[in-house]
């Protein structure tokens, strides 16, 4: 009986310095070797936090200007939801397909007036006709449509704008300008009066907003407009030639005149873009 109890005296004193033994190793320091890289972790740790908000602050700087030039860009009506789309179907109701045939293109551009004033215009090229629609985006309403029989299309003109020696206005850019009329010029009070419309040609240049997106660069371009406005009166010239006039356009690349010297209504409306639908603040025009 005495041999059991000091075999269960020996197992319990061997369990305390086996237990012992763990805990000293467990509170041991870590040897010199390891604690090394655990350093360079540590230092790893503190630089790149300053990596981190580096490349974030150069993010944001790089995000500025694109989200400013969107967001002026966004003002005009016609980039809103569903806005073009319902706009296209409100002119493409409008076709007479007895008088204008059926709609080849559709097409969003500025309008340059004999005074420098831009207005912004939807431009059907059809069968037979080339129409011009001044558009409410805002009250998606069309005020105004100006119809051009192809037939009577003898020149288009293309390049960029030219002014007087003594004009104080300038434009950048280039245009076109599509004639319907050779033989009629306009008459001395037509010339100096803004509104007056009884001029025999029509002039487009590019829209703000074509470099927004793929799908705007190629409904404004003025380039693939003319060659298909080209394509499209040629062919009704041979098909319904006018009696007394010369059959066929006339490609002309020269600078388009605009005959304005001050026009300081024009440049205030140019630079305000009061010729465009778009949000004004607490207004909208």
């Amino acid at each position: 009986m005495a041999d059991a109890e000091d075999e269960v005296v020996k197992g319990s004193e061997e369990q305390q310095q086996q237990a012992e033994e763990e805990v000293d190793l467990s509170s041991s320091p870590t040897p010199p070797e390891d604690s090394q890289p655990a350093a360079g972790r540590k230092g790893d740790a503190q630089e790149r936090p300053a990596e981190s908000v580096t490349t974030s602050t150069q993010g944001r700087h790089l995000l500025v200007e694109p989200t400013l030039d969107q967001f002026k860009l966004r003002k005009y009506f016609v980039l809103r939801p569903g806005t073009l789309n319902q706009a296209i179907k409100d002119v493409e109701a409008l076709v007479n397909e007895e008088v204008d045939g059926s709609v080849l293109s559709v097409w969003l551009m500025a309008e340059v007036d004999h005074w420098n004033n831009e207005k912004e215009r939807i431009v059907l090229i059809t069968e037979l006709s080339l129409l011009v629609f001044k558009y409410d985006f805002m009250m998606f309403n069309c005020d105004q449509m100006q119809r051009i029989p192809l037939n009577f299309v003898d020149r288009i003109s293309h390049g960029t704008f030219s002014f007087p020696k003594r004009s104080l206005l300038e434009r950048n850019g280039e245009g076109v300008r599509v004639f319907w009329d050779r033989l009629r010029e306009p008459s001395f009070t037509s010339r100096w009066n803004p509104f007056a419309t009884d001029f025999p040609f029509i002039t487009f240049t590019y829209h703000p907003v074509r470099n927004i997106s793929d799908a705007f660069t190629a409904l404004t371009d003025v380039e693939k407009f003319r060659e298909q406005l080209k394509d499209a009166a040629q062919k009704v010239h041979t098909l319904k030639p006018v009696p007394g006039k010369a059959n066929g356009v006339l490609v002309l690349n020269q600078p388009i005149q605009i005959e304005a010297y001050v026009g300081f209504m024009s440049f205030l409306g140019n630079e305000n873009k009061l010729g465009y639908c778009m949000a004004r603040g607490n207004l909208g025009f």
